[in-house]
């Protein structure tokens, strides 16, 4: 191994923990969702806010992001990205003391911008690390650390925030203010903990990445770099490309489906296996995480041999179908294929974001913004599935996901149909 190699090793390791880290942020969301409904006694609309005001903070920050790139290199990216996520976790005590769900909102809010940070500039380097033609295969082999990310993130959730305590709505009319108080106070402070952690673990990452020395595809672009362009002349120019555009409206129902399927499963369990109790619901998230990180590994394995958009679009399929079962079958039956659905959404992300980048060149960093705004489907296409649920059930709520999952099919289809492009490296530093 020489020098730089040997030098790159540690960055390698800090940006791949980082898709672990984002991975318990982004799921925690799955159990605080049905933990404050209890807590404030929320509607499912009003639950979905979580994933609302949470995907909003990607929507928003992703452009500054991909500027703080262009300006300062991926590195001081990451250490911004890295310090708002720790801020808005410790943000989640004071918010549990004042009992106040606008508070919880607004820490969900500032985490989101800091992980639009840490994705925008994580992504698309490790896209630039190897051979373009691999593109998509390295960035789902990283993002295989994700899913483990998502499981301890549930599992942390359903061990050290959800309290078993359920009480019916007779239970809840006939307790006193005092009472009602006490059960909502207990229920929100259990979340102070996990989240004080969450910080700490963060943060102390930050310093880590500040000492350590990255290679120059971290760092901040040469002055007389021929390939610069503004931002502005970087839009102009994405703007022309289709196949990009599509990208990013795939990527926008993608992360609607994922994140709406993710969020209400153990809201679906319940409804559709009478007596189920918070913490049995939460294990069927767990299982589908379980299969989400099962179909990383085998879909990265299995692009080796098929091509990836083809792969993705038969995925597609196959997913349209377990959320028609999930609509319309219930029960048990339903509950396992949403469940499965995990297995054949694991190499969406991914495979959409590396291929949305094709032959982009200086447009990438750019690109990578655009393409981390299209989580903003978590937030839109989330709430719209509790507007079906609170208006007719939450199995209905499904047909949601499986609109999205028609759309990446298209999306892959389409991608499949394009000439197989010549690939240059895509740079890693551009205006």
């Amino acid at each position: 191994m020489n020098q730089k190699s040997g030098t790159a090793l540690a960055p390698l390791v800090l940006i791949v923990t980082l898709f672990f880290l984002w991975g318990v942020a982004n799921n925690l969301n799955d159990v605080l969702m049905p933990h404050l409904r209890k807590a404030f006694f929320l509607s499912d609309f009003q639950s979905s806010l979580v994933q609302s005001a949470f995907y909003l903070g990607y929507f928003f920050l992703a452009l500054p992001a991909g500027w703080v790139i262009q300006r300062h290199g991926y590195k001081v990216t990451v250490l911004v990205g890295l310090v708002t996520f720790g801020i808005g976790a410790l943000m989640f005590y004071p918010a549990a003391e004042l009992l106040q769900y606008g508070w919880f909102l607004t820490a969900l809010f500032v985490i989101a911008a800091g992980l639009a940070f840490l994705e925008t500039s994580a992504n698309p380097l490790i896209t630039v690390l190897g051979e373009p033609s691999r593109a998509e295969q390295r960035l789902n082999l990283a993002q295989a650390f994700n899913p483990l990310g998502a499981i301890t993130g549930v599992l942390v959730g359903r061990e050290f925030i959800l309290s078993g305590v359920e009480p019916t709505q007779a239970e809840l009319a006939a307790m006193s203010q005092a009472q009602l108080t006490a059960f909502q106070t207990a229920e929100a402070q259990s979340v102070q903990t996990p989240y004080l952690i969450v910080a700490a673990v963060v943060l102390v990452w930050a310093a880590l990445v500040a000492i350590t020395k990255f290679p120059p595809q971290a760092q901040a672009p040469a002055p007389d770099d021929p390939d610069q362009l503004s931002m502005r002349q970087s839009i102009a120019a994405l703007a022309t490309r289709r196949h990009f555009i599509f990208g990013v409206v795939a990527q926008f129902f993608y992360v609607g489906a994922q994140v709406g399927v993710w969020s209400f499963m153990i809201r679906y369990a319940q409804a559709e296996v009478p007596g189920m109790g918070e913490k049995t619901a939460a294990g069927y998230l767990t299982a589908s995480l379980v299969c989400f990180m099962i179909g990383r590994f085998v879909g990265t394995a299995l692009m080796s041999r098929f091509s990836p958009t083809r792969l993705m679009a038969s995925f597609a399929a196959i997913n349209i179908c377990l959320t028609l079962i999930a609509a319309f079958a219930g029960g048990s039956p339903g509950l396992y294929a949403l469940v499965a659905t995990s297995l054949f959404m694991s190499i969406m992300f991914p495979t959409i974001f590396a291929n949305s980048l094709r032959e982009l060149g200086p447009l990438t960093k750019a690109a990578s913004s655009f393409l981390v705004m299209a989580i903003i489907g978590g937030a839109v296409l989330t709430a719209i599935m509790g507007m079906v649920s609170d208006a007719s059930a939450i199995n209905y709520a499904i047909l949601v996901p499986t609109v999205c999952f028609a759309v990446i099919g298209w999306f892959a289809w389409s991608a499949g149909r394009l000439p197989a492009p010549a690939l240059q490296p895509m740079p890693a530093v551009a205006h």
